[in-house]
Order: structure tokens, then C-alpha cells, then sequence
């Protein structure tokens, strides 16, 4: 019996320590050194909406000729002007109109709107690249390379590898609340992944073995408890891999995350906020984080506003009340000053509504920037209006004004004190700030010179049509925009697997457990 409890103990640790090296070599397990003792620095927030989310009823028109013809394209779908389910009025500092509303259900967006705190660029997405699909538009955003994807790396990847001020004794400067690693941080070494700190943490195997608890037997040592020593002296990748990997699981492990607050709502996207909210206050040297709120691809049923049931209603409570429960903690606890959260989706909707009371692939749409960093209860970007005949050359939709690139490149340079545009957005050109975020200008670096003219709508959903003739020029249209360049050829790098990296895995591995072995020979007789 001794002997099968000896051998179990053995295989178990063996498994522990493959699925432990397996792991460490998945991005999200990167993670390595000690905390940060001051909080000197600007945090961004980047929050994906995935599905589509509809702008236009995120943000409509309240008065004049726009109001007509949305009430006209959306007979069913459209939010009311005024009333009780109507539009919350935005309006600017002094008082006067906008003439644009919140969707009724986004009361926390709108108080920060009127804190000042709410700026919103309208007519954003990508602006040289034009898709209906789900999968390439995100991608296109999340690698912060617009008609290239084979980029390899994300955009806040490079923001972050790129980062002013970041060492490695900073124990997480990258995080992603998720259950895998997003694109937008692809080749991150350094960035964090996990869905929430509970979940962090290597429990395969016994209970009672994974780790020395408080009524464990005298002298128990835990699976847990041996990995760091398992890891040195570190010689080969995997060992130097699985090092980060413990490091990161003692570091999570060490740090006091609470439960969900009682005044915060209870959603998972509030769950994940809140868990961003904490690592932010912790003073771990976080700079960048991203998470997803998905369910946004409204083709039916898609809802407006009003008592009883309405899908979209309730999908823009669930964004507005937890971004509003966020902001207020870090407002509370002294950090929303450094603080830059950027809300975008990969497309909008279609202006008319369709035959089954919902909305289909659209083009431009509104970014949400928010946080005390921002210039505040402003709408920027070019807005052409509604006019059917205005949107004609876009087949219909609302297009795209401002490339979504500009927006986060003018966070980069004014918050971040990053001005690595050239390496954070190969091919982007044409950068001039908006206005939308408070700080002083750093001269971009490596930024392209010259720029493309931008894409029509059109072109990507009718091949088979003629060429789509230039655009009529308006005064409000944008003179230059931003040209897309080819993509290197990728070369080798020493980080880069070779070809006989299956055997060398398998050799490291193998030397791994012999290492086990020997530990168990020593303390267990």
C-alpha cells in the first residue's frame, strides 16, 4: 500500500509538472517579479463590445432632419425622443444641445457624460478596411493592423513591449480578463491571462496534496509548495517558462482580491470589471488591460426601449451600470486620474432596420473614451448625418470618419507618455490629435508619412458590382487618412521554435521528471 500511495504521489507530481510546462508556454501564464510600491503611472482600459454593437441606438439623434430620417429607417427599433423610455438628453457644459441621446437604459454613462468624464467620437472603425465579417473585423482591430493579419502580434502587445517606463521587476504591467489570451495581446510574454484571481491556480490532482494547509499533517510539503524549487536552476526555455508560470500563480495568490462589492451589479462583465478595478489599486504596475462583453450581433429581436422584455435594452444596462460602478470605485479610491477606459465594437449596425425587427452588419460606429483623463461631455469625429442620399456612396450605412488607430493613438501619446506609433501600428500615417485626451503632445515615432484614400463601404459586400466611384467631396470629409503597408516577410528569431522543437520539448520534459524522481527518493524513503 505504501508503495502505491509512493508511486501515485510520483505520477501525480509528473503530471503536475508536463501540465504545468504545457501551460507555461501559453502567453497568459507569462508573469514574473515583485510588486510595485507606487502607483505613479496611467492605466488604459480596453473593452471590447464583440458581435457588432448597434451605435445608433447607443447614440441617436434627438432633433432636426437626422431625427426623420432614423424614425423613418427604424419604424420599430427606433428609441423615442423624449418620454419616459426616452432618449437621456446630451448636452454640452454650458447647457446647449447636442442633438444626441443616450439610449434610456445607459443612466450611468450619461452622469459621467455630465461629470465630464464621457467623451464620444463618432463615425469610428476602420477606415481603409472594409468587412462584414465578424472575424475580420476584429482581428483587424485587435492586431491594430487593418488588411493584415498575419501581423502575428496584437496591438497592445506592442503598446506594451513598447511601453516608456516598464522593467521586469514590475509583477503585471499586461492584463486580460479572460478565459483565453485576446488577440490584441498575441505575443505578449509579459501579459496575464485569467479569467478571475479564484480561478488562478494550479488545482489538478488531490486536494489534499496540492498545497500545506492549516489542518494538514506535520510536515506535509504540497505539490504547490516545491514548484519553485522543480524550476531552478532554469537552464532551458521550458524551465525558464515554467518559472514565470509559478511565479505568476504565488504572485496572484499573494495579493488580496475581495469579493463583488454589494453596490456593484452582478454580471460576469461586472465581475471582470471589478477584477481589473482591484489590480489597478494593488500597485502592481498595471498599464494595459482588455476584456469582452460579447452579444452584440442583433440580426432579431433585437429590441428598443420600454417595460417588458428587450434584449438590447438590457444589453446596454449591463455595459452602462458596470462601467459606472468602476469608475466610481477608482474615483473613490483616488486613481480614475490616471485612469483611461476606450469602449468600441468592431462595426455598427445597418441604419434601416430589417424584416425581423433587428439590425445587420453596419460600418461606423462610436468609440466611448472615459475616465478622469479625458476632456469630457465633447462628441468629436465627423457626423454626415443620416441623409439616404449622403449615405448612398455607403450603401446605407454610417461611415467611418475617424480611424479608430487615431483615437487610441492620441491615449498613447497623452496618457502613456508612448509615442511608438510605427511599431504599435506598422503602416498607420496621417496621426493628428483630436483633442479628446487632456496632456501635452509627444512627436509621433516611426509613424508612416503619407497616407491611402479611405475605403467604401460597398466594396467589401458587392464584388461583383463595378468599381464604386470616388465619393462626392464634402467639407466636413477628412483630407488624409491613413495607408496600409505591406507587411514584412517574418524572420526567424532565437525565440522562434526551430523544427526540432517537438523532440526538444520531449527531452525537457524527460529531464523534468528524472528531476522529480530524485526529490522523491530524498524525502520520501
Amino acid at each position: 500500500m505504501m508503495k502505491t500511495i509512493e508511486h501515485s504521489r510520483r505520477d501525480f507530481l509528473k503530471g503536475c509538472a508536463a501540465a504545468t510546462a504545457i501551460g507555461a508556454v501559453g502567453p497568459g501564464l507569462f508573469f514574473s517579479g515583485a510588486a510595485q510600491a507606487a502607483n505613479n503611472h496611467d492605466t488604459v482600459v480596453s473593452v471590447f463590445l464583440r458581435g457588432g454593437m448597434d451605435g445608433l441606438n447607443l447614440v441617436l439623434p434627438v432633433s432636426g432632419q437626422d431625427r426623420i430620417h432614423y424614425e423613418q429607417a427604424r419604424p420599430d427599433l427606433a428609441i423615442a425622443a423624449s418620454g419616459t423610455y426616452g432618449a437621456l438628453p446630451l448636452t454640452l457644459g454650458n447647457g446647449s444641445a447636442t442633438g444626441f441621446g443616450l439610449h434610456p437604459s445607459a443612466t450611468g454613462l450619461r452622469d459621467l457624460w455630465n461629470d465630464g468624464m464621457l467623451g464620444i467620437v463618432q463615425c469610428c472603425g476602420l477606415l481603409t478596411s472594409v468587412t462584414r465579417s465578424h472575424f475580420d473585423a476584429q482581428l483587424s482591430i485587435d492586431l491594430g493592423t487593418p488588411g493584415r493579419q498575419g501581423t502575428g502580434t496584437g496591438w497592445l502587445a506592442r503598446a506594451l513591449d513598447t511601453q516608456p517606463g516598464v522593467t521586469a521587476s514590475m509583477p503585471l504591467t499586461g492584463l486580460a480578463v479572460n478565459s483565453r489570451q485576446p488577440a490584441n495581446f498575441n505575443g505578449s510574454t509579459t501579459a496575464l491571462t485569467m479569467g478571475s484571481p479564484g480561478d488562478f491556480a494550479l488545482n489538478a490532482g488531490a486536494w489534499s496534496w496540492q498545497k500545506a494547509r492549516e489542518n494538514s499533517p506535520a510536515g506535509l510539503v504540497g505539490v504547490n509548495d516545491v514548484l519553485e524549487s522543480m524550476w531552478s536552476p532554469g537552464n532551458t526555455g521550458l524551465e525558464r517558462s515554467g518559472a514565470r508560470a509559478e511565479g505568476a500563480l504565488r504572485v496572484i495568490a499573494q495579493q488580496p482580491y475581495q469579493n463583488l462589492p454589494a453596490d456593484w451589479p452582478t454580471s460576469t462583465f461586472a465581475r471582470q470589471l471589478w477584477t481589473v478595478a482591484q489590480s489597478i489599486q494593488m500597485n502592481l504596475g498595471l498599464r494595459y488591460a482588455t476584456l469582452d462583453l460579447g452579444g452584440w450581433d442583433t440580426h432579431d429581436g433585437q429590441g428598443t426601449a420600454g417595460s417588458g422584455y428587450h434584449y438590447y435594452q438590457n444589453k446596454i444596462a449591463e455595459l452602462s451600470d458596470a462601467l459606472s460602478a468602476f469608475h466610481a470605485t477608482l474615483e473613490a479610491s483616488g486613481h480614475l486620474s490616471r485612469v483611461t477606459t476606450v469602449v468600441q465594437s468592431e462595426f455598427g449596425r445597418r441604419v434601416r432596420e430589417n424584416a425581423n425587427r433587428g439590425t445587420d452588419h453596419g460600418y461606423g460606429n462610436p468609440m466611448l473614451v472615459m475616465g478622469g483623463t479625458v476632456n469630457g461631455r465633447r462628441l468629436y469625429g465627423n457626423w454626415l448625418g443620416l441623409d439616404p442620399q449622403v449615405l448612398s456612396p455607403y450603401y446605407g450605412d454610417v461611415p467611418v470618419t475617424t480611424d479608430h488607430r487615431r483615437v487610441l493613438s492620441e491615449i498613447l501619446i497623452r496618457r502613456m507618455r508612448n509615442p511608438n506609433l510605427g511599431a504599435v501600428f506598422p503602416g498607420y500615417g496621417g496621426y493628428t490629435p483630436m483633442g479628446i485626451m487632456k496632456g501635452s503632445d509627444l512627436a509621433p515615432v516611426g509613424m508612416a508619412a503619407s497616407a491611402a484614400s479611405p475605403a467604401v463601404a460597398a466594396s467589401a459586400i458587392a464584388p461583383s458590382r463595378r468599381p464604386v466611384a470616388p465619393r462626392p467631396s464634402t467639407p466636413t470629409r477628412p483630407s488624409t487618412v491613413d495607408r496600409p503597408r505591406p507587411a514584412p516577410k517574418p524572420t526567424p528569431t532565437p525565440s522562434q521554435p526551430g523544427p526540432d522543437w517537438v523532440q526538444q520539448v520531449q527531452r525537457d520534459v524527460r529531464q523534468i521528471h528524472r528531476r522529480v524522481e530524485r526529490f522523491f527518493r530524498d524525502v520520501l524513503p
